[in-house]
């Protein structure tokens, strides 16, 4: 009775999450309409994240440690590969390398973590563990200050996660984290700081980030219901077209959110991320693989507070498969757990 109850509640997080997405690329269209925006990059990522979301709980019911460690060898070697994933300054703080190339790479660790606690077999778990470290040392050696930064906090955390018997507190300091992270950038785009913890912060950020910031916040208190219009922050920033490399972004998620989109997109964006989480929460996974994974979302939610990595299908997509394989239910039923 239990067991029926745990799939039924599942099965409610799968339909909330479906119907979170569709109301994503429902009123990016919205507001496109509304202000003759660009709806095409949100309804990209919508996709990319359903499809990977729906990839990852297949192949992690079927391969529950082949999949993610195909994975992880995948992003390792995409970011490798690819450096020049973000159209911006390619070593631009407080980011290092590309913004895409240090998602991809915590991504990558993430992967590596839960495929490490997914398998019984004590020499491929250490074999997965030294894949997500050679993955930080990576990251140290392309440049990519916050890839290396966040892949290594992901793996600590992992390791950490195998002492903790109930994932709830651990989901919800998750949460946590990923709020104080981007209401600290959104106070710096308000200029809300104190004065020492304020230049703190500016000086972890070029001068031209936070402006960018400012216009995204400026932008978004002209219109707070529907903002400017999807794809519209490039042409209505003064500062944006006088980059050398302008990419018509404000390089913060949730500031081009509220900019493009108004309150309900921030709302949105906020509630896909938490839904993620709840739903690794209510996942049949072992704890550590849950944590493990949800380290990997938060730490990359981080990223996208301050830079443009959801802007990215390759990084989008590679969240959703991260959040399916460690959602899947095992088809030999093994690994799995009740959530607490």
């Amino acid at each position: 009775m239990g067991m029926n109850t745990d799939g039924a509640r599942r099965n409610v997080s799968d339909g909330v999450g479906m119907i979170l997405l569709g109301s994503c690329a429902g009123w990016s269209l919205i507001t496109a309409a509304a202000r003759d925006g660009r709806p095409e990059g949100m309804l990209l990522a919508v996709l990319a994240v359903a499809a990977g979301y729906a990839s990852g709980r297949i192949s992690g019911a079927l391969l529950p440690v082949a999949a993610p460690c195909a994975g992880a060898v995948a992003g390792l070697a995409l970011a490798v590969a690819e450096p020049g994933l973000s159209p911006g300054l390619r070593y631009a703080a407080p980011l290092g390398q590309a913004d895409a190339t240090a998602a991809l790479l915590t991504l990558a660790t993430g992967a590596a973590c839960c495929a490490a606690w997914a398998t019984p077999v004590p020499a491929l778990r250490l074999a997965m563990r030294v894949l997500a470290a050679g993955i930080a040392l990576t990251g140290a050696v392309m440049g990519s200050t916050a890839g290396c930064a966040a892949s290594a906090v992901v793996l600590l955390c992992s390791l950490a996660a195998g002492a903790m018997p109930h994932r709830g507190a651990g989901v919800a300091g998750l949460a946590l984290a990923a709020a104080l992270m981007a209401g600290a950038i959104w106070a710096v785009a308000a200029d809300a700081l104190p004065g020492g913890l304020a230049d703190a912060l500016d000086s972890r950020f070029t001068g031209h980030r936070v402006q960018l910031w400012h216009e995204a916040l400026r932008l978004a208190d002209r219109d707070t219901a529907l903002g400017a219009g999807p794809g519209r922050f490039g042409e209505l920033s003064p500062t944006a077209q006088q980059s050398l490399t302008p990419d018509g972004r404000p390089h913060s998620a949730p500031l081009q959110q509220a900019a493009e989109q108004g309150l309900v997109g921030v709302l949105l964006l906020a509630a896909a991320f938490g839904w993620m989480l709840y739903a690794l929460w209510r996942g049949p996974r072992s704890t550590p693989v849950v944590l493990s994974a949800g380290t990997a979302l938060t730490a990359l939610a981080a990223l996208a507070a301050v830079g443009n990595a959801l802007s990215f299908p390759t990084v989008t997509a590679g969240a959703g498969l991260l959040a399916g394989w460690a959602t899947a239910r095992s088809w030999a039923g093994e690994g799995v757990e009740q959530p607490l």
